[in-house]
């Protein structure tokens, strides 16, 4: 008899995003710091890098993720099998990015070195993890009360990785030089970005032993005999406005929320002169989002997610507004602004990936084929180009603004990094709010009719 659907399943999803984001938080908020003052990269080439690395996610995401919906459905489902297999070759490529003979190489060199080994990770082997573990939610219950379960304890895995990385690195990973300023030590955060690779390792497995997914094989097996092929996928997916919608708001999502994690590692040490400050920062995000994820659920029960997040995205954005016109000179008071700035951003990423689940069931009811893998696929492809936009944005505006090793606390820069650490984010979050008011079709009453019809279509 399969065990019903419980605790055990929410802390396995949690824990899958837990170790996801080891290295992702790390690399998002850390890489271009490490390879701009430590490696002497130009940030805008670290920026070109990685958006690069984007258009080669074009085809592994979508390459795994059917990979994923091709694979027989075994004892161990369809998608844990991967998680397993790959956790250890995604771990090692991300420790092999922050490595002190990088900064020794001539800088062709270096830069050839970052290419290869961000691709490596980023667009190999994270996505032969993250790809299954995202589809995997759908399979593990078809209930929307537990689809939003998972969503919020999977973003909370999450927060839980951004605070012991966003703790850990600004206490373990900084000195003090000659001149008196706060630095970024390479040997120091070549050691957090091994303890970062053991620990995401470790919660893939338990990830992987403690979740259970409940697909039937005998149903699987005849919609796999009525999928389309890669071509019939993607016109569908042209063709289907919920899709288009919250792909939108993932990119201008990512656009805001990366800009915030990448630049703070620039803020509290250049601007402020307290990289101590991050790690404060980062318990109290840590406690926005809590405050988030006991808020979320049953908010979006009554009103809706994509209703709920809307309102919630117009706080955050206010507040980076002010943070912008205001400039605090207390550190304290940007933090705790910064804070509420967090929560209103926590509540949407606590339904997001309920919101993409809401989209596939719309997707197999408009075209009577199921695809999971298919169009998480797309999805994380599109996560991905919001992330490498925050990457090239933050790049070529520190780049704009005259930021290298010298000018790192000249005060004409670091009023720029304090510009581009609330502006962009404001405007990346002013955005996703019309696109979840105004676009994204699937309101409250709809995610509930849909339900009602795949049920009934299914006998249950």
């Amino acid at each position: 008899m399969t065990r019903p659907f419980g605790m055990r399943d929410k802390l396995g999803y949690l824990f899958g995003d837990f170790g996801n984001d080891f290295t992702f938080i790390l690399a998002s908020s850390f890489l271009m710091k490490y390879y701009t003052d430590v490696a002497g990269v130009d940030a805008a080439v670290i920026g070109v890098i990685m958006m690069a690395a984007r258009f080669v996610d074009a085809f592994t995401d979508v390459t795994m993720g059917r990979i994923c919906d091709r694979s027989p459905v075994t004892r161990h489902g369809r998608f844990r099998p991967w998680i397993r297999r790959m956790s250890v070759p995604a771990a090692l490529s991300s420790f092999l990015l922050y490595q002190g003979y990088v900064a020794a190489l001539p800088m062709g060199l270096r830069i050839a070195y970052l290419t290869v080994c961000y691709i490596l990770w980023s667009s190999v082997f994270y996505t032969a993890v993250n790809i299954p573990y995202g589809s995997m939610a759908s399979a593990i219950s078809p209930e929307p009360d537990h689809r939003q379960s998972l969503s919020t304890w999977r973003s909370l895995g999450a927060t839980f990785a951004g605070a012991f990385v966003g703790v850990a690195v600004p206490l373990a990973a900084y000195t003090t030089d000659a001149a008196g300023n706060t630095v970024l030590d390479g040997g120091r955060f070549t050691l957090v970005a091994g303890v970062c690779s053991l620990l995401a390792v470790a919660c893939h497995l338990a990830c992987y032993y403690l979740t259970l997914e409940r697909t039937e094989p005998e149903r699987e097996e005849q919609l796999r005999q009525r999928r389309h092929s890669v071509v019939d996928m993607l016109r569908n997916a042209l063709q289907n406005r919920a899709l288009i919608s919250i792909i939108a708001a993932s990119v201008v999502m990512l656009l805001s929320q990366m800009t915030m994690q990448s630049m703070a590692g620039f803020v509290f040490p250049n601007y402020y002169r307290s990289p101590q400050a991050q790690s404060v920062s980062t318990v109290l995000m840590l406690g926005g989002m809590l405050i988030a994820a006991a808020l979320a659920r049953p908010a979006a029960k009554r009103w809706g997610k994509a209703e709920v997040s809307a309102a919630s995205c117009v706080l955050a954005a206010v507040v980076n507004l002010i943070l912008f016109a205001w400039r605090p000179r207390s550190v304290w008071a940007y933090v705790g602004l910064q804070t509420v700035s967090w929560f209103g951003l926590g509540v949407f990423t606590m339904v997001s990936w309920a919101l993409i689940t809401d989209v596939i069931d719309d997707s197999e009811l408009r075209t009577g084929v199921r695809e999971d893998g298919s169009i998480y696929a797309l999805y994380s492809f599109a996560r991905k180009m919001g992330q490498a936009a925050a990457a090239g944005l933050s790049g070529a505006l520190l780049s704009a603004i005259g930021y290298t090793q010298q000018t790192a606390f000249d005060p004409q820069v670091t009023e720029g990094i304090f510009s581009i650490s609330t502006l962009a984010p404001a405007l990346g979050l002013l955005a996703l709010a019309a696109i979840l008011r105004w676009w994204y079709p699937l309101r409250k009453k709809q995610v509930e009719e849909n339900v009602a019809a795949l049920k009934q279509r299914r006998g249950q």
